[in-house]
């Protein structure tokens, strides 16, 4: 999968071709089983075997699945199982939905988990890469309550999404003819996509992310406590200077008297 290569360098760079191989494959592989005379279930159960094999390809290359890979995995996994339930050619059709409807509740249910799924994906993307002064994430995320909220919210908006794209296709599934279908659900993962990263681009700059992770508007560590220190001197020393006037006023008043 897509995602099990995004941690390591230069994994962005390949991250959307082998985005269109991913969706754009098996999509090919049913039209070209179509027209060799396959029926609709056939081709359309090769397309869902096809990213389970490639993401077991990576798996056996990589030896291992972080984040939202394994997340993904688990997805691809439940789409071939949801291929194999005997439903029809329309229930066929609609297994994207069916799964995509299943990755929207998991992202919600994961909003108040330990570490939501949106955090998880962005991570091994961005940490360290991307407008960032080195602070390490993890300490981003026990330090800073507002970095907690965005990845929340962020997690949020990604379930939203995915849910309105899983009803959207279920609908084009059992209503448009049989053929169009996959090649339409193709072309509405892009779309789902690109609103995606402009909604969460636009509210990670207005919450202030960048900011946080370049060490902007950041309180430095140890500088809260430095502070009561500071106050306390303060006081101290307005306290003293308060005494030694009162002590030189009384020994004025003292001299005075003895003069007279």
């Amino acid at each position: 999968m897509t995602a099990a290569r995004a941690g390591r360098p230069g994994a962005r760079r390949r991250l959307l071709p082998q985005l269109i191989v991913d969706v754009g494959a098996p999509i090919a592989l049913f039209y070209v089983l179509r027209g060799l005379g396959a029926s609709t279930f056939a081709a359309l159960l090769a397309g869902a075997v096809l990213p389970v094999a490639t993401a077991g390809v990576y798996w056996l290359r990589d030896r291992r699945l972080e984040g939202v890979a394994a997340f993904m995995a688990v997805v691809m996994l439940l789409g071939l199982a949801v291929s194999l339930i005997s439903g029809g050619t329309r229930f066929m059709l609609a297994r994207d939905g069916w799964v995509t409807a299943a990755a929207g509740l998991c992202f919600l249910g994961s909003i108040r988990a330990r570490r939501p799924l949106a955090y998880l994906g962005a991570r091994p993307l961005l940490e360290g890469r991307f407008r960032s002064d080195g602070t390490p994430w993890e300490t981003l995320w026990a330090d800073e309550p507002a970095f907690r909220r965005i990845w929340r919210i962020s997690t949020a908006i990604w379930g939203i999404a995915l849910l309105a794209d899983a009803i959207a296709r279920i609908v084009i599934s059992y209503t448009l003819p049989v053929d169009v279908v996959p090649g339409l659900g193709g072309l509405l993962w892009p779309v789902t996509m690109v609103l995606l990263q402009l909604v969460n681009g636009v509210y990670y700059r207005a919450a202030g992310l960048w900011r946080m992770t370049s060490g902007y508007g950041r309180q430095p560590a140890g500088a809260e406590a430095e502070a009561v220190p500071s106050a306390a001197s303060t006081e101290t020393s307005a306290s003293t200077e308060t005494s030694a006037s009162t002590e030189t006023s009384a020994s004025a008043a003292t001299a005075k008297r003895r003069y007279k």
